[in-house]
């Protein structure tokens, strides 16, 4: 066994692995960027190495600054985590060369998989079956187009290196595949470097099956199934093991296709082989198509880690240091069912995008398991991921796992940057989901109830009142006399609304607070009650803003009595980034008449590119942003003044 590794990544799977790590006696050493240096994955290793600059092109990419890292700290192996240089051949090639171990699978298997339609017809050549498609050299927009005439739409374009539904596009008119080619390719070249794609027939009832692997580079065994069919914008959010309504046929005929194509590339590692599974007639053995394979730990490896009772990252380290698989595919079983929830910065109502901000509270229920990469008082920076953190649950049934996901999210504090908690919660409940009838396109159809924001009671705002005010710890308890209860004003904001709440002492740790036409009899004591119930509330405080935990999130704006009042916003007509970013485009200029809709700016955020449209029709009247800058959020980008509309 190693005595040092180093991990080339950040974040919560680097603290993952250095948990197992501390387990097994292992040293560790950490590499960060700049902005990291603080990090929380930074403070767990053992040692740390500096790498550069925030952008990942000048730190975690770095291959020669991360294997000179591990020389010079006496590291013996390198474990990638996944990301950055976890798929990358060359990086693994170069570690070898530098007499260092790569944790992980050889460069000939991630060769082998790193380009879908090379890795689709290796698979078709080792009896695993794959959905009818595309995959030729000839990439000529006409030769495309009428591949997927022949296959019949709806289709779908997608980049044959990288993955995270980057450079994947859902075709369903002919007239339509000329504008999704090129958007796809676009996406494709700026993400992998690699602007080739196939075209496959889209599956209408698709469900997401993938089939976690592990080998030794000669033999491989499969640790069952995980449904990740709960996607937005082709991103994982909610990953359950087993799949439900899984039969013994199915798992069978899934596990020994997975198997069949670990081995055949000599696969060593944890490795993950997602299957797309046509579910319009339930779940058949004949009805599953291989995807991919993801030569690395994948983000969901918990709910295996539940299921089964295993350390991935321990196997992952035990093999990488010489031992062959010391367990056959009998000696492996399942044992109830796990979830796993993925907690992000992110405006699930803007669309999911990307938030920042400073986390001013983060905690989680005892029970789950919470798989993170950050502290209260840490900063979501706009040049990594914006995940959070990972809730895992486990249960004896899907039933009661499913009711321990609700009670985890619900237990959840975290305020200081927008979320998906309560989108979390929503889904968690949607009845679709818990009767365990899934496919990619549940969210998509239910997304304006899932999404729509949870709207605080009266009781949650004289809560958030009484926190405004300092009140939720003891402050304005002196001094109240019978004859002259003490009495409070607060104004609360919340988006537009203003919310005004008078607060009277009654006595020590009682209140009654007055919000519009309620009236609430409130107790402190240990707890909050509230008109003589006990609630399972908890009141966060930040500099301008109150947090009520109660189930949701409900955040508040608490106005300083003493600022000027402002600006109250960006001028109408003006449009606006809503998040920090690179503009990458501006495709107007003053004067363009603009129809509404039309492409004004295309900013680039948490590797994502997002097109800012005209909000009305127009005629552009500044363009107050060049391609190139770094703007924050809220940044005015183009000035527009109603009238004149046109094309641009």
């Amino acid at each position: 066994m190693f005595r040092k590794i180093l991990i080339a990544n950040r974040g919560e799977i680097a603290c993952r692995v250095i948990d197992t790590c501390r387990r097994m006696g292992v040293a560790t050493v950490a590499v960060h960027s700049d902005v990291d240096a603080g990090a929380r994955h930074v403070a767990m290793a053992d040692q740390a190495v500096s790498l550069g600059a925030a952008a990942p092109a000048d730190s975690y990419l770095r291959g020669d600054a991360i294997i000179e890292a591990a020389r010079a700290t006496g590291a013996e192996a390198i474990h990638p985590g996944y990301g950055f240089l976890s798929e990358n051949p060359d990086f693994v090639e170069a570690v070898e060369a530098a007499g260092l171990v790569f944790i992980g699978p050889s460069a000939r298997a991630i060769r082998a998989m790193g380009l879908k339609d090379a890795a689709k017809a290796l698979m078709e050549e080792a009896g695993v079956p794959v959905v009818p498609g595309y995959r030729g050299d000839d990439q000529a927009p006409e030769r495309l187009a009428s591949e997927a005439e022949a296959i019949g739409y709806p289709v779908l374009i997608k980049a044959v290196a990288g993955g995270g539904g980057k450079g994947m596009r859902r075709v369903d008119r002919a007239t339509d595949f000329a504008d999704a080619l090129e958007a796809a390719r676009s996406e494709a070249a700026k993400a992998f470097g690699n602007d080739r794609v196939l075209v496959e027939k889209y599956v209408a009832t698709p469900r997401h099956i993938e089939v976690q692997v592990f080998g030794d580079g000669t033999r491989a065994v499969h640790l069952f199934e995980r449904d990740c069919s709960l996607q937005r914008r082709h991103q994982k959010v909610i990953e359950e093991a087993p799949a439900p309504g899984m039969t013994l046929e199915m798992r069978t005929a899934m596990g020994e296709a997975a198997v069949r194509a670990a081995e055949a590339i000599g696969y060593s590692g944890a490795g993950t082989v997602e299957f797309i599974v046509d579910a319009s007639e339930g779940l058949r053995p004949d009805r599953f198509y291989f995807m991919e394979m993801n030569t690395r730990l994948q983000v969901e490896h918990p709910v295996t880690e539940a299921i089964t009772g295993v350390d991935l990252v321990e196997w992952m380290l035990r093999v990488a240091s010489g031992e062959p698989l010391w367990l056959a595919q009998e000696d492996l079983s399942i044992t109830g069912h796990a979830f796993e929830a993925r907690l992000y910065a992110e405006d699930a109502a803007a669309g999911f995008l990307p938030a920042t901000g400073t986390l001013t509270h983060l905690a989680f229920p005892p029970g789950a398991r919470a798989d993170t990469g950050v502290r209260p008082g840490d900063t979501i920076s706009p040049w990594y991921d914006p995940m959070i953190a990972k809730l895992t649950v486990h249960g004896p049934t899907r039933a009661v796992a499913l009711m321990q996901l609700e009670r985890a999210l619900a237990g959840t504090r975290v305020a200081g940057t927008v979320t998906n908690l309560s989108f979390l919660r929503k889904l968690s409940a949607q009845e679709d989901f818990v009767r365990g009838d899934v496919d990619t396109g549940l969210i998509n159809r239910h997304v304006a109830a899932l999404v729509a924001a949870p709207v605080p009671c009266t009781r949650a705002r004289a809560l958030a009142a009484l926190g405004a005010l300092g009140l939720d710890e003891g402050a304005g308890f002196e001094g109240v006399h019978l004859w002259a209860p003490l009495r409070w004003r607060q104004v609360l904001e919340r988006g537009e609304e203003e919310i005004d709440a008078t607060v009277e002492a009654l006595g020590p740790g009682q209140f009654r607070v007055a919000v519009g036409d309620a009236v609430h009899e409130v107790r402190r004591d240990g707890g909050w009650s509230v008109d003589g119930a006990r609630v399972p509330a908890e009141i966060g405080r930040a500099p301008g803003a109150v947090h009520v935990f109660w189930g949701n999130v409900y955040s508040f704006g608490v106005p300083d009595p003493l600022a000027v009042a402002g600006a109250a916003g960006a001028a109408s007509g003006v449009v606006e980034a809503p998040m920090p970013g690179l503009v990458k485009a501006v495709f107007v200029k003053p004067g363009a008449k603009v129809a509404r809709g039309a492409r004004l700016a295309v900013l680039e955020a948490m590797k994502m590119e997002h097109t800012l449209v005209a909000p009305h029709d127009g005629t552009v009247a500044e363009v107050l942003v060049a391609p190139g800058a770094q703007v924050e959020a809220g940044a005015a980008l183009v000035r527009m003044e109603e009238g004149g509309a046109g094309d641009e």
